[in-house]
């Protein structure tokens, strides 16, 4: 397996903030298993030339969408003040210098935001891509990356979902379409030695 050439490349991290993580009923992988996975990608790629991306959902307030849709709304009216807050200390650590933080407003990290522009403007063209939900700001963020022709690295045992077999049918069927599926493991075996 080839190495990562990090000037390149970017770890993307969806919604591991409290409101979301701080949820139970997640499969196949609890949410302190995946972040402890990020935490060991994070230790890999900080202070290096590649980018950290910390993505946070705020679509709540009067930011929210009100849809028509076939599936009633479970997010409740009012959310907690500290619910777009990252779980992870490393999303604040003044140590680490190539880290940045994207508000999102959608399930996507790409629409209505500066993703885009703050990967293109550093040349990077690969995004390694992590987080929770899978089936929903994972999925839509690498084919909304896939889209926009970057090249996508989905990390299995660093995403998790509410429903462990769509979880599987995402990695097994859709990702492998829009780029490569890799364990964390894999991952940190194609970092070069800092």
């Amino acid at each position: 397996m080839s190495n990562l050439e990090l000037k390149k490349t970017a770890l993307v991290l969806i919604d591991l903030q409290k409101g979301i993580a701080g949820r139970t009923g997640f499969t196949p992988y609890s949410a302190q298993a995946v972040i402890e996975k990020n935490k060991k990608l994070v230790e890999a790629f900080k202070n290096t030339e590649a980018l950290i991306v910390f993505v946070h959902v705020k679509n709540y307030g009067p930011e929210t969408l009100h849809p028509h849709t076939d599936t009633l709304n479970t997010t409740p009216q009012v959310l907690p003040t500290d619910y777009a807050e990252f779980v992870m200390e490393e999303a604040y650590d003044q140590e680490i210098h190539n880290v940045i933080h994207v508000a999102k407003h959608n399930w996507g990290a790409f629409y209505g935001t500066d993703l885009d522009v703050q990967l293109r403007r550093r040349g990077i063209d690969q995004i390694i891509l992590t987080g929770i939900a899978t089936t929903i700001g994972c999925d839509t963020t690498a084919r909304e990356a896939f889209q926009h022709g970057y090249q996508v690295i989905a990390v299995e045992d660093a995403m998790t979902d509410f429903n462990g077999e769509l979880h599987t049918a995402i990695m097994e069927n859709i990702f492998p379409r829009l780029g490569r599926v890799r364990t964390t493991q894999q991952i940190l075996d194609m970092c070069p030695v800092k």
